[in-house]
């Protein structure tokens, strides 16, 4: 017999099943919202992992196809690698999860979460969130938890917990909040200048609803969760520490890491790691740790300077942002391009613009997200941190990154009937030292306005970090966090905006959550760090978006037609469309509902182009002079092609003011003629003459 429970979340049914399904996982919760299914699942390796000094946690997102009555796309019908709706929910669920683990704990775990079927008013990625923290806290694997997940959606000013499908698109506010029995551990969101003071009453409100998820956890947890196994700790003996700092004092620690040069701190760190190992020559098990413990050591020193001292490794003050730096256009006959510089962070910006049908498609569980006009990339290569390394392509912590640059300038963008153009930026990472994707978001932003794109709002991001002490009240937020702040720190607080509000937040710790005073102090810190890199660095580089397109972007004009003329534009098969194509070198985009796009590099070509789509839409008018070119030729007259697929009959005697016997005395294929429309003749048909139009 299996265990089944249910709450009432949000006005719908939350029901887990446990016991009925993978019982020999650590930990397997079946889940339904609506009719939404999830099979969350926590599984743990018998042994640690010899050889790391991290905690081997895996999330998976596994989004089945199945699920919303799809096959998949492609030639293998089969699901092929995560998409990256899966990699940055596997992402959202990790960074919650993960420091309620033990930190000395090496045991191998996987958090699996498989969707199964998808109602599109109940979103499987929050039941995934929840579904894998009960799995994990029914298990036998250690996990200080149980933590929560709620989704908060915004529409016309109004809250909605846990929107739909279509309320999460098209919404204000996409908010994701995770939350343990006392404080906020995680925050995503993404919002349309959402109001810093509104955006914490969201936030606040989703960790309200985390409470009484959390009770019913604790319920499910008391009635069937299994005794936490022991394992072997793997923390850095205490005696050790002592050891090491009678060969380097913490005063000669504090002098090593004290520096605003990256290179000159690794190097300090080498030289102090070689002293180490000379010094722990015959000491086996110290050697094998001592990477780890120096690492320790390091992280100790950094924040008892910072959290005591209120000392900075790189002397800044708690809330000086670093030195910064901006330029646009720095990459030439590319679309637009920009580079920012904050410290030893720097990142390059290249924007390309296309028509409409560049845009990405998306083949998803969400029928709502079927393209993306929008595209944000992000590369991290291994140069930018002085290090050797193949690329193989993006990992997850690529996607994520340029998904955060990405939601970050959405709100801002111009609508595609402003701007009917498919828009890509891809950041290149030059070199990093902490907030890569903030920097991508200031850099992304100027590299749109230098190309020409009509953003509504300039949006800049910043980084707060945080030290903590013994107590809630015992802690200091950090402005601009850079690289080791970041290692030895206990927060990373990203935030976006524009003057107005918030475009995105995304909230990365490695304690046991935020009190509130500690949330609004880094959302107040980070708006004032935006405006300040806005005003000084920003706007004096490119203060608004340039009014026309970069000489080698494709340009584009644009009409409306009747949409029962589209058949008559696109041919049978394409014909006419592609004839016009092909012809003239453009592109052309149509929709639905009669909206033309036209698409080239010559302007002359477009203009052609245009000439054609409306001389086929349009109803010949009487007395009104055409230009087309002769196709066919008759004993009875010419017929003359004014665009691909209309043509009109030129009778032999309205070919010349003189008499002719035969057209070819006039006229030979191919020639390009003007012609007067005449109206109607005796058997209803249009009829032109060309010696009228003289």
């Amino acid at each position: 017999m299996f265990k089944q429970y249910t709450m009432e979340l949000a006005g719908r049914t939350l029901r887990v099943d446990v016991g009925r399904v993978c019982a020999q996982a650590n930990g397997a919760a079946l889940m339904h919202y609506g009719d939404t299914v999830v099979l969350s699942t926590a599984t743990a390796s018998k042994e640690p992992r010899e050889g790391i000094d991290f905690f081997p946690l895996s999330v998976e997102f596994e989004e089945k196809m199945y699920a919303v009555g799809k096959i998949p796309g492609g030639f293998n019908k089969r699901e092929g690698k995560a998409s990256e709706n899966a990699i940055l929910t596997s992402r959202v669920i990790d960074r919650p999860m993960r420091p309620l683990f033990p930190k000395d704990y090496r045991n191998d775990v996987t958090l699996n979460n498989m969707v199964m079927a998808v109602d599109p008013e109940c979103r499987p990625e929050l039941v995934a969130m929840i579904g894998a923290s009960i799995a994990t806290c029914i298990s036998d694997i250690p996990f200080d938890g149980p933590c929560a997940m709620t989704q908060v959606g915004m529409i016309d000013g109004e809250f909605i917990i846990n929107p739909s499908q279509a309320q999460w698109q098209e919404g204000d506010l996409q908010l994701t909040v995770a939350s343990t029995k006392q404080k906020v551990i995680m925050i995503e969101a993404g919002a349309n200048e959402i109001p810093e003071d509104k955006m914490i009453e969201a936030i606040y409100k989703a960790h309200d609803i985390n409470q009484t998820i959390i009770a019913f956890i604790e319920k499910i947890v008391s009635e069937v969760g299994k005794e936490k196994h022991s394992y072997e700790s793997c923390a850095i003996p205490a005696e050790m520490f002592e050891a090491m700092k009678q060969v380097v004092s913490p005063e000669e620690m504090e002098v090593a890491v004290f520096t605003d040069d990256k290179q000159t701190r690794d190097k300090n760190i080498d030289e102090i790691m070689e002293k180490m190992k000379e010094a722990f020559a015959d000491n086996e098990e110290y050697l094998a740790l001592l990477g780890e413990a120096l690492y320790q050591y390091q992280k100790k020193t950094v924040r008892k300077m910072i959290l005591k001292d209120h000392k900075r490794p790189d002397g800044r003050a708690i809330n000086q942002i670093r030195p910064l730096a901006a330029e646009v256009d720095i990459i030439p006959r590319v679309h637009g391009s920009a580079m920012f510089t904050r410290g030893q962070t720097q990142i390059c910006d290249v924007v390309t613009l296309a028509p409409l049908s560049e845009a990405q498609k998306v083949d998803g569980l969400d029928d709502n997200v079927t393209t993306k006009r929008y595209i944000h990339h992000y590369n991290f290569p291994s140069y930018s941190v002085g290090e050797t390394k193949p690329s193989r392509g993006p990992g997850r912590r690529e996607i994520g990154h340029g998904a955060l640059a990405e939601r970050a300038l959405i709100p801002v963008l111009p609508s595609e009937k402003e701007f009917p153009y498919a828009i890509r930026a891809v950041s290149e990472t030059f070199e990093s030292n902490g907030s890569t994707s903030m920097a991508s978001t200031c850099a992304s932003c100027m590299s749109l306005m230098a190309a020409g794109v009509p953003i509504k709002s300039m949006v800049a991001g910043i980084s707060c970090g945080l030290v903590t002490g013994d107590t809630d009240d015992d802690y200091v937020v950090l402005t601009d966090i850079q690289g080791l702040e970041d290692f030895f720190g206990d927060m990373d607080f990203k935030v976006t905006g524009t003057t107005e509000g918030i475009t995105a937040i995304q909230m990365d710790i490695k304690i046991h959550g935020l009190t509130r005073p500690i949330v609004e102090e880094a959302i107040r810190r980070t708006r004032e760090a935006r405006l300040f890199i806005m005003d000084t660095c920003m706007k004096p580089a490119i203060a608004e978006p340039r009014k026309t397109v970069g000489e080698f972007a494709p340009k584009i004009i644009q009409t409306t037609i009747d949409p029962a003329k589209i058949g008559e534009v696109v041919g049978q098969r394409g014909k006419v469309i592609n004839a016009i194509i092909e012809e003239c070198g453009v592109k052309i985009d149509i929709t639905d509902d009669g909206f033309v796009s036209v698409c080239g590099v010559d302007q002359a070509g477009m203009d052609k182009a245009m000439k054609y789509i409306r001389t086929i839409v349009d109803e010949f008018e009487e007395g009104k002079i055409y230009e087309g070119k002769v196709v066919s030729i008759k004993e009875f007259g010419a017929f003359v092609e004014f665009a691909p697929g209309k043509e009109g009959m030129v009778h032999i005697s309205k070919i010349s003011k003189e008499r002719i016997n035969m057209v070819e005395d006039v006229l030979t294929l191919g020639d390009v003629v003007k012609c007067k429309c005449m109206g109607k003749d005796k058997m209803g048909r249009i009829s032109f003459s060309i010696k009228d139009a003289e």
